[in-house]
């Protein structure tokens, strides 16, 4: 059996490497890694690799950053040719980014079966592109494997339940395999010379592509009472030359996964836009500001470990300052997500 992974973004490699870790296990099966490109940061992609040993892709289609046309279709055009000449019985697509759009797309026009990992996330705001990708991701594949309850209700809302199966988060599986590993590695010192500070991380199209969101979203770290550490993604570093950086923000490289789990877990909180490190920070129980005004993992919003507060200074100001109140609850598996996934697709 031959089942391609299409991956090209941070969280897409994380979920991939849990589902290589499952795959390998069975003799039977050729998994086929096709990188899109789209993250083409060394930090961002190959320190991934080599960290939660996934094996060198078979195929790097070199698609970067563009317009989102542009950059759907150009992965399309290259995975089309790949996967025409692979024939793959499984597609399997991560998400909801343009890889994960360019990937379902394209091998159900080519009649393959497709499994979307991570199916049935909603922020109903159709400004997202996110947004979009994984509507659709879910409208089409053949199989949606879901992480909560909650996403499977929303499956259900639509008529999905039938192509849906409730499975657990991947993330979760990685957070629990790997911290143990991260702290064998690094020291917090290692990384960063505070003891306390808060982390930061942003890259939604929303607050990066406008100037304005992002120099209150600066003004706003500039003003708390601890070092903001921001390790940068490449969609932000080219904005921030138009951006007064505060003293107390700490700019620094993108970080690999090893290191990006030690700098969650020693936080005193996390702020940020991203989908993947709320949940993290969840994981890994450190308090949570999310700097959008929704959150597809309304599971976190439970008794004060993630707020969602936009661009809103003081709201942002408010949120940081303000302590937990309760215990978390168990929404998001087992921590054998990727074991399911696998032998779901086996005996499909």
């Amino acid at each position: 059996m031959k089942i391609a992974s299409i991956a090209g973004a941070r969280p897409q490699f994380i979920k991939m490497a849990m589902l290589n870790k499952q795959l390998k296990k069975h003799q039977e099966i050729r998994h086929i890694i096709i990188h899109t490109g789209q993250h083409y940061d060394k930090n961002m992609s190959k320190d991934f690799f080599d960290e939660l040993d996934i094996p060198e892709p078979l195929y790097n289609l070199g698609v970067v950053s563009d317009t989102h046309g542009k950059q759907t279709g150009m992965m399309m055009e290259r995975i089309e040719k790949v996967i025409s000449e692979e024939k793959p019985d499984w597609v399997l697509v991560y998400g909801d980014t343009n890889s994960t759009l360019a990937g379902v797309l394209t091998a159900a026009k080519l009649h393959l079966k497709t499994a979307h990992i991570e199916a049935g996330l909603r922020s109903y705001n159709r400004e997202m592109p996110e947004e979009i990708n994984r509507i659709v991701a879910d409208h089409i594949a053949d199989l949606l494997f879901v992480p909560t309850e909650n996403a499977l209700e929303i499956l259900r809302k639509e008529g999905l339940e039938k192509r849906s199966r409730l499975v657990g988060d991947v993330m979760y599986d990685s957070v629990l395999q790997y911290i143990e590993t991260a702290e064998k590695k690094y020291t917090l010192s290692d990384i960063v010379p505070y003891d306390e500070y808060y982390l930061a991380t942003i890259h939604r199209q929303e607050n990066t592509d406008n100037i304005d969101h992002l120099r209150k979203i600066f003004e706003a770290f500039g003003l708390l009472d601890y070092p903001v550490v921001i390790p940068v993604h490449p969609r932000t570093r080219k904005y921030l030359k138009d951006i007064n950086i505060h003293e107390n923000i700490k700019i620094i490289d993108p970080s690999g996964y090893l290191k990006m789990l030690i700098l969650i877990k020693n936080a005193v909180k996390v702020l940020t836009d991203s989908g993947g490190v709320q949940k993290e920070a969840y994981y890994l129980q450190r308090p949570c500001v999310t700097l959008r005004n929704e959150t597809e993992w309304i599971e976190t919003l439970e008794n004060g470990w993630n707020y969602t507060v936009g661009i809103n200074t003081e709201l942002i100001l408010e949120k940081v300052k303000e302590t937990r109140t309760g215990q978390q609850k168990h929404y998001f598996g087992d921590g054998n997500a990727a074991g399911k996934i696998v032998e779901i697709i086996l005996n499909y």
